[in-house]
Order: C-alpha cells, then sequence, then structure tokens
C-alpha cells in the first residue's frame, strides 16, 4: 500500500501545481493584452519620429550632429533587454544567445564591448559569464516609464558623444504574435535608417527656431529614447506572451502526467488487491 499512497501524494502534488500554472496562465493573458495596448500606443510616436529623423538625415543643415557621422569602430556599446522574471519558455535564453554571437563577432574584429543590462535575468546572466557591464537596471515594473529609463540610457549617450563609444546597439525582442517573439539586433548610433528613407516617398529639410543645433541636439536625444522606450514596451509584452504560453504548456503536461500516473495507480490498486486476495484464500485452504 505504500506504493500506492506515494503516488496518491504525486498526483495531489502536480494538481497543485497545474492550480497554479493555470491561474498564471490567465494573469499573463490579462497582462499581456494591457503590455499590447501600451506597446501599440507608443509605436505610433516611435514610427513617427523615426520618420522626421530620416527626412533630418537627408536635409542638407548647416550642423551635422555627432549621431549622424560613421566612425571607425574600436569599441560599441550595447543596450540588451531582458526580463526581471522567469517562468517564460525560451524567451531570454534564445535572446541572450544572439548577444553572445553579436558580442563574439566584434571581440574578433578586436573592437572591445561595452554593455547596458535592462532586466535582471541580463543581470545575473553576465555576472556570471563576464563582460564590461557600465550600467545595470531592474525592476521596471509592467507599465514603466520614459524617465526610469533615462539614467541608463544617458550613461551610453554620454560615452558615445565623448568618442569613448563608436557605435551603439540595441537587443531586445520582437513582439511577432502571441506565439512567436524572436530576439533583434538594432544599430542605435551612428543613426542609420536606410529602411525608413527607402520608405519615404520625397524629402525634405526644415528652417530651425532658435537654431540647428538646439533643435537637432534636443531631437536625437528623444529619439533614442524612444526605439528603447518602445523595446522595452515590446519586450514585455514578449514576456507576458511567452508565459501565457509556458503556463499552458505546463498546464497541458500536467493533465499528461497525472492520467500516466492515474493509470500506474489503478495497476498497482489492483494488484494490491490481489495479493491481498491470494492471502487470504491461502489462508482459508491453510485451515
Amino acid at each position: 500500500m505504500s506504493s500506492t499512497k506515494e503516488i496518491r501524494t504525486k498526483i495531489k502534488s502536480i494538481r497543485s501545481t497545474q492550480k497554479i500554472t493555470k491561474a498564471m496562465e490567465m494573469v499573463a493573458a490579462s497582462k499581456m493584452r494591457r503590455a499590447q495596448e501600451r506597446m501599440l500606443a507608443s509605436k505610433a510616436y516611435a514610427h513617427k519620429i523615426r520618420q522626421v529623423v530620416a527626412h533630418l538625415a537627408c536635409g542638407k543643415s548647416e550642423y551635422q550632429h555627432p549621431f549622424l557621422k560613421d566612425r571607425v569602430q574600436k569599441r560599441v556599446g550595447y543596450i540588451i533587454i531582458t526580463t526581471d522574471r522567469g517562468l517564460c519558455g525560451g524567451l531570454n535564453v534564445n535572446l541572450l544567445k544572439s548577444a553572445l554571437l553579436a558580442i563574439r563577432a566584434k571581440h574578433v574584429d578586436g573592437i572591445e564591448v561595452d554593455l547596458c543590462l535592462l532586466g535582471t535575468k541580463g543581470e545575473l546572466f553576465f555576472k556570471r559569464f563576464g563582460g564590461h557591464v557600465v550600467a545595470t537596471k531592474n525592476h521596471l515594473g509592467d507599465s514603466p516609464h520614459v524617465e526610469d529609463l533615462i539614467g541608463v540610457v544617458n550613461v551610453m549617450l554620454q560615452s558615445y558623444q565623448q568618442g569613448e563609444l563608436d557605435g551603439l546597439y540595441l537587443i531586445h525582442n520582437d513582439f511577432v504574435n502571441t506565439m512567436v517573439q524572436k530576439p533583434i539586433i538594432q544599430q542605435l548610433l551612428p543613426v542609420t535608417l536606410n529602411e525608413d528613407l527607402t520608405k519615404l516617398q520625397y524629402h525634405w529639410d526644415y528652417l530651425y527656431e532658435p537654431d540647428a543645433k538646439k533643435v537637432i541636439d534636443v531631437l536625437l536625444k528623444r529619439y533614442i529614447e524612444s526605439q528603447v522606450y518602445q523595446a522595452v514596451v515590446e519586450n514585455i509584452a514578449c514576456e507576458q506572451a511567452a508565459r501565457m504560453v509556458a503556463m499552458k504548456s505546463a498546464s497541458e503536461n500536467a493533465n499528461d502526467i497525472i492520467a500516466d500516473l492515474q493509470l500506474i495507480y489503478n495497476k498497482a490498486r489492483q494488484a494490491a488487491i490481489t495479493q491481498e486476495l491470494a492471502e487470504i484464500i491461502a489462508g482459508a485452504a491453510a485451515v
């Protein structure tokens, strides 16, 4: 009977875990809808400011911002966005693999790499793996604000402006749909807008007030901040979608395990009853 008791305990434990995974699936589904709304709301602004900067790159302004000039790369920076919590499938694993490949490719070319990490998972990973981490930020929550990101973004922008960095890249998860999220690497600096330029049907320059330098300085800084913020909210939507799918899969796997254990339990119980009957019959025959 001890074996059947152990099996009953396992079934009870798995059912308790299944209740938790179902609850987490429902919570993730609810958070995903809100995260998608924030992602779509910020995407309009990010797209519009990208168009403005695309026109700016085509313009003939007397002032050329350092963010628009190409440099020979000796040291570059990566802003890597991961989640603060786990239980979201292979979302962080796939992104960190892409980050490692990109970093190793730079090292092969003799280029040094500085890291800015947004998210606890990335911070913990690079503590074990190693790397030159210059800024970190975690626990942004489910609805971050641009103000939460300005500090770490400024660290990388100042390094670029001072000539310590020759390029800045952003690595985050792209929300394709609920079932598919893929890591992407986006070059932030120097500003390259080839894809946006090809989509423009016509180009124009601007009249600047009070002067080109003040306007372009603020505009390009806001452009970088908007791209990082858009990547963060998109990564949160990816996190909730991946967690919902992972918890749904866990709940379904729990059903399969319970069914298998129930079959084993029935066989063990039948064997125990058969053994008891055999012992009773043997005892009666002996009397």
